[in-house]
């Protein structure tokens, strides 16, 4: 038996494929799962089932592409609401493939319908491993108040008795979850670690060691961040189904011409390079959100959700596959096109720029120290603000920024700041869109100011 992980990092989340001789199984695909297939075809081995632990939040699943390739049944949660045919599990459900037995165990918490996958080798009492979800994760627990306030106790109690029931498992039982480091369905910071044993979190996780509901309340809602707003849609996506692709799209490439058109049609413009390269040059209008891991979320955190968009994209190769990539896990359809030629071929074509300053902490320190009185827009999350502001700073967590345009006062100048420069280049291309004159902190942070600037920067 083997046991292959497939992290995503954007999505901080985990898809398994457990291959025994030339038979396998996944467990919680993501939606580009032609990955998972050709792991198994590489092993000479055909998925015979598809298992989900729940109606995932956070991205599209991939179940339909593992079906349409390799034949595979869909063994769902019972009470998912799914509206496509699968065998709906709960607690006692048996799957078995080769010399396997995967075995259903219900644990509410994250979701209500939510299930786990016991792993036994044929002939063993024991699992061998326990495919956790979004119930007990490493370091941590799956986050119970993404169903809305009505629901968040109810789930929170349930977790709780989920988290004790599996702790009653054999101690070297591998913990192998969905959710990890990155993804926003955590509650209480995750360890690094994608994966761990029942007995290392006996010992070390504070949501296992928690004596009442009370405590493992308190500890799982402590450190909770702002998750996406394009949650709301995957759900009812997941219950109806994604239509099967069969491959990455291709994104098609369009010249300035065509470009314009698509803008024209009402194409938002999601220019991906490098955030100093977007100020020293981009389309007006044009939002920038950077082709790192966290590309997708951020589109879906912006901009309404499965709009249409073109791109400008860095001149690195596969960068259009990516972005749709990442898009297509959160339920966005292909993109409109790519700028092809980039900004070069734009402003050949005597396209309209726009520019601002991108610097570095040292200059919002001097802007401070100076006695300027600086307009700062600090766009972290709200959990980060209570770790430490600017004194005078305005807080707008940078997702947010588009809907509270109105709020942002004042005639001058801008400056927009983060953690690392990342969401305050967000920030910073809302606001120019807008009008708004800007100066982005592109390098550094808060932490990185008030390091720099002492006294005068670490007031409030």
């Amino acid at each position: 038996m083997d046991i292959e992980v497939f992290v995503t990092p954007g999505l901080g989340d985990n898809s398994f494929v457990v291959v025994t001789g030339d038979e396998a199984v996944i467990v919680d695909p993501q939606r580009d799962a032609w990955r998972f297939l050709e792991a198994a075809e590489k092993r000479g081995a055909r998925i015979r089932a598809v298992l989900e632990t729940h109606v995932h939040n956070d991205y599209v699943s991939g179940a339909h592409e593992v079906r349409a390739a390799h034949g595979a049944e869909l063994v769902l949660p019972a009470d998912g609401g799914y509206e496509f045919a699968h065998r709906g599990a709960r607690e006692g459900e048996e799957v078995r493939v080769g010399g396997l037995r995967l075995v259903a165990m219900d644990t509410p918490g994250h979701t209500f319908e939510h299930i786990a996958w016991l792993l036994y080798e044929d002939g063993s009492p024991e699992p061998v491993a326990l495919f956790s979800g979004g119930s007990l994760l490493v370091g941590s627990a799956g986050r119970t108040d993404l169903l809305g306030p009505d629901h968040t106790d109810a789930l929170t109690a349930y977790q709780f008795r989920t988290v004790q029931r599996i702790k009653e498992l054999p101690a070297q039982t591998q913990l192998l979850p969905t959710h990890g480091a990155g993804s926003f369905c955590v509650s209480s910071m995750p360890s690094t670690s994608r994966t761990s044993t029942l007995g290392a979190e006996l010992r070390t996780n504070d949501l296992v060691l928690a004596g009442s509901v009370e405590d493992f309340s308190d500890e799982l809602t402590g450190e909770l961040m702002a998750y996406p707003a394009y949650y709301a849609h995957m759900a009812p996506l997941n219950r109806v189904g994604a239509p099967v692709l069969g491959s990455t799209p291709e994104v098609p490439r369009l010249d300035v011409a065509a470009f314009t058109a698509a803008v024209d049609a009402g194409a938002a413009v999601v220019d991906a390079r490098e955030r100093d390269d977007f100020a020293a040059a981009h389309l007006p209008g044009a939002l920038n959100i950077e082709l790192n891991s966290g590309f997708g979320s951020y589109v879906g955190w912006v901009l309404p959700f499965a709009s249409p968009v073109v791109l400008v994209l860095p001149e690195t190769e596969g960068a259009a596959a990516e972005a749709a990539t990442q898009l297509l896990r959160i339920g966005w359809g292909t993109p409109a096109g790519v700028l092809d030629g980039g900004m070069a071929a734009w402003t050949a074509a005597g396209g309209e720029t726009r520019s601002y300053a991108s610097v570095g902490p040292e200059a919002l320190c001097e802007a401070i120290t100076s006695g300027a009185n600086p307009h700062i827009l600090d766009v972290r999350q709200p959990l980060e603000w209570q770790w430490g502001t600017l004194p005078g700073s305005q807080t707008i967590f940078a997702s947010d920024l588009p809907g509270r345009l109105e709020e942002v006062r004042g005639d001058g100048t801008v400056w927009t700041v983060c953690s690392n420069g990342h969401r305050a280049a967000i920030a910073a291309s809302v606001l120019d869109a807008a009008g708004t004159p800007v100066t982005l902190v592109g390098s550094g942070g808060v932490g990185e100011v008030r390091q720099r600037c002492g006294a005068a920067a670490t007031k409030g």
